[in-house]
């Protein structure tokens, strides 16, 4: 399968994924909420396979933590990164904040490497921007 160059992706999360979809032999990126919820996606995602992924990804990670806990038998273990490997490619999802998870779907032929490299530079950009941005107000006007 090839990828295109370039793809845009929804305004709000576009300086998230667009690098990302940038990457060779990346074919899907998302955010995606604890509970499970699709908070941005590449527009090659339709948006029933999204909230798929996005509700399996949820439940997915908190048996990895789950898992993890088990065998180091420490509550206090947080996960750095889930990877699922199939014969389509690759799935990478790495915290992306508070109660957040950033995934990459990618062909068999990815460096992983370089796709993981690239996602944790997005994530902290994420923390970055949420950081600095200045907080919502929620009053009636």
């Amino acid at each position: 399968m090839t990828t295109p160059a370039h793809r845009s992706v929804r305004e709000d999360t576009s300086w998230v994924l667009a690098p990302l979809l940038d990457l060779p032999h990346v074919i899907h990126a998302a955010v995606i909420s604890g509970d499970g919820l699709i908070e941005g996606r590449s527009p090659g995602l339709e948006r029933d396979a999204a909230d798929g992924v996005a509700a399996m990804l949820s439940a997915l990670q908190g048996a990895a933590r789950t898992t993890t806990c088990a065998f180091a038998g420490s509550y206090e273990t947080r996960l750095r990164q889930t990877v699922i490997e199939s014969n389509h490619g690759w799935v990478f999802a790495i915290p992306a904040g508070e109660n957040t998870t950033l995934a990459v779907f990618a062909g068999p032929d990815v460096n992983m490497g370089i796709v993981t490299h690239h996602m944790q530079v997005q994530v902290a950009s994420l923390g970055a921007k949420a950081m600095s941005s200045p907080p919502r107000d929620n009053a009636a006007t």
